[in-house]
C-alpha cells in the first residue's frame, strides 16, 4: 500500500514539475520579440542559369552568390565562386528575385467557410484605423508555404475591404521561426476603401450607417476632422505650463483618432481603393481635401479616368486582372488596364488580393503581357516596382549585390504556368519545397 502511495506521489510531483517547465517555456515565448535564433548560413552559388536581374537586364549563363542572407555577387560565367561554397547547377533554369504581392490576406484566413479561422475584418465599426493587422497575423498558416513555393517571398497583408477604414497593413516575408520574424514593417499603410462594398445596406445591417456612398464620404470627412481637432487639443495641452496643467485634465486619449494622425500628417501612405470612375473621383477629391499621401488601388473599371490618374503622379496597385467587364465595357477592358497605365507612364504593381490565390500572382502578370503590357514591365510590376512603392527597394525586388537573398529558381519563364519553381531562398535560407498540398499529393498519389 505504501509503495503504491509513493508511486502515485512521485507521479504527481513529476507532473507538477513538468507543468512548471511548460509554464516557464510559455512565459518566455510570450514576449513581443521572439528569442533570437542563431542560424549558420552557408555561402551558396547558383551557377549557369539565366538571371533575370530586373534592374540591369538578363545575364545568360550567370552566376549569383549569396552569403549571410545577402546577395554578394551577380555576373556572368567569369564571376568568382568562393571556395567552399555550396554550388547549385542551374543550367537551363531561370533565376529571378522573389516576387512581391502588394495586397493579400495571408495569415488572416485559413478556411473561408470556417469563421473560426478568419480574422479578416472587424464588422462592429466601419471606421477602425486603430486596428493593427499584426495583432491577428498567423504565421503558421498552411497557405504561406503554398504561396512561397511558387516564388512569392514577400507580401502586403491587409484586412478585407468590407470596412471603409479596416485597420493598418503590414509588410511580411514568407519565412521565419516566430511571428516577428515574418513581419518586416508594421503599420505600413492605411487602406481607405471606397468601392461601395462598404455600405451597410444588407438586410441584417439595415439600421447601420452608412448605407450610401454619400454616407461613406461624410463619415470619412468627419473622422478626419475629428482627428485634426484631437491633434490641436493635444498640442494645446502640451504647450501649457505646469501650473495650468495642474488646474485641468489632459485630453482623453482616443486610439481611433490617434491612428489617423500619421496619415493626415503625410508621414504614411493611404491606400485608396476604388473601381468605378465616379468612385475614383470622389475618393481622390477627399484625399486632396485632407492632403493625404496616397496610392491608388484596384481601378479595375476606371478606364475612362486613366488620364486623370496619370496626371495625379501617384503609384497604383492594380487588380484583380481577372475581373469580368461591365455590360458597357469591351471584353478586354479590365485585362488591358496594366498596358494602358504603362502607356501613360503610371508606376504600378499587381496584386492577388487573396490568400488562397497569392501563388497565382505571376500568372496575372503573364495575363497582362497577353493584353499589351511589355514583358519587362510585367515582371517589374511584381518585383522591383512594389519594392519601390513600399519603401523596401534597398533590400528587395531585384538581383543586386547587397540586397536580401530572396531568390527563385524555376524551370522556365516565371510568368508561364508551364514553368515549375524548383527552389526558393528567403534571406539566404533554402526553403523546404514542401506544403500541405504536396504532402496530400504524396499521401494519396499511389
Amino acid at each position: 500500500m505504501q509503495s503504491t502511495i509513493r508511486k502515485v506521489y512521485s507521479f504527481i510531483v513529476a507532473v507538477l514539475l513538468a507543468g512548471c517547465v511548460f509554464a516557464q517555456t510559455t512565459k518566455s515565448s510570450d514576449t513581443t520579440k521572439a528569442p533570437e535564433v542563431k542560424q549558420v548560413m552557408r555561402t551558396v552559388a547558383i551557377k549557369g542559369g539565366r538571371l533575370l536581374t530586373v534592374s540591369h537586364g538578363v545575364v545568360e549563363d550567370g552566376v549569383l552568390v549569396m552569403s549571410n542572407g545577402k546577395i554578394t555577387a551577380v555576373g556572368g560565367p567569369e564571376t568568382a565562386i568562393p571556395e567552399g561554397a555550396q554550388v547549385i547547377d542551374a543550367k537551363g533554369m531561370t533565376v529571378y528575385p522573389g516576387l512581391i504581392d502588394s495586397e493579400t490576406h495571408l495569415g488572416l484566413t485559413e478556411i473561408e467557410a470556417d469563421p473560426m479561422t478568419n480574422d479578416l475584418v472587424e464588422p462592429s465599426d466601419n471606421v477602425f484605423p486603430q486596428m493593427h493587422t499584426y495583432d491577428a497575423f498567423h504565421a503558421e498558416s498552411e497557405l504561406i508555404p503554398v504561396a512561397r513555393m511558387n516564388g512569392i517571398t514577400n507580401a502586403v497583408v491587409a484586412p478585407a475591404s468590407r470596412d471603409t477604414l479596416p485597420g493598418q497593413d503590414i509588410f511580411i516575408q514568407l519565412d521565419g521561426v516566430y511571428q516577428p520574424d515574418y513581419i518586416l514593417v508594421r503599420d505600413l499603410a492605411l487602406p481607405l476603401n471606397f468601392t461601395g462594398e462598404q455600405r451597410r445596406n444588407e438586410s441584417f445591417e439595415r439600421a447601420k450607417f452608412p448605407q450610401t456612398r454619400m454616407g461613406m464620404a461624410a463619415q470619412l470627412r468627419q473622422a478626419f476632422l475629428d482627428a485634426q481637432d484631437y491633434e490641436r487639443k493635444q498640442e494645446e495641452w502640451s504647450k501649457k505650463g505646469e501650473a495650468d496643467k495642474k488646474k485641468g485634465q489632459p485630453p482623453k486619449r482616443d486610439l481611433k483618432l490617434e491612428a489617423l494622425l500619421p496619415y493626415l500628417q503625410g508621414k504614411k501612405f493611404v491606400v485608396l481603393a476604388a473601381n468605378e470612375p465616379s468612385d475614383v473621383e470622389t475618393a481622390v477629391a477627399l484625399a486632396r481635401e485632407f492632403n493625404l499621401k496616397f496610392v491608388l488601388n484596384h481601378l479595375s473599371h476606371a478606364g475612362p479616368v486613366l488620364d486623370m490618374v496619370a496626371a495625379l503622379k501617384v503609384p497604383v496597385i492594380f487588380g484583380p486582372i481577372y475581373d469580368m467587364p461591365k455590360d458597357t465595357e469591351r471584353y478586354d477592358a479590365v485585362y488591358r488596364v496594366p498596358a494602358e497605365l504603362h502607356k501613360r507612364g503610371v508606376r504600378f504593381a499587381l496584386a492577388s488580393y487573396d490568400a488562397h490565390n497569392s501563388r497565382n500572382l505571376p500568372y496575372a502578370a503573364g495575363y497582362a503581357v497577353a493584353f499589351g503590357l511589355p514583358y519587362d514591365e510585367a515582371l517589374r510590376s511584381i518585383t522591383l516596382t512594389p519594392a519601390e512603392i513600399w519603401g523596401v527597394a534597398d533590400r528587395l525586388g531585384s538581383l543586386d549585390v547587397g540586397k536580401d537573398a530572396n531568390v527563385v529558381i524555376a524551370t522556365g519563364d516565371p510568368l508561364d504556368v508551364k514553368s515549375d519553381v524548383t527552389q526558393v531562398f528567403i534571406a539566404g535560407r533554402q526553403i523546404p519545397m514542401v506544403s500541405r498540398q504536396t504532402m496530400l499529393r504524396d499521401q494519396y498519389n499511389h
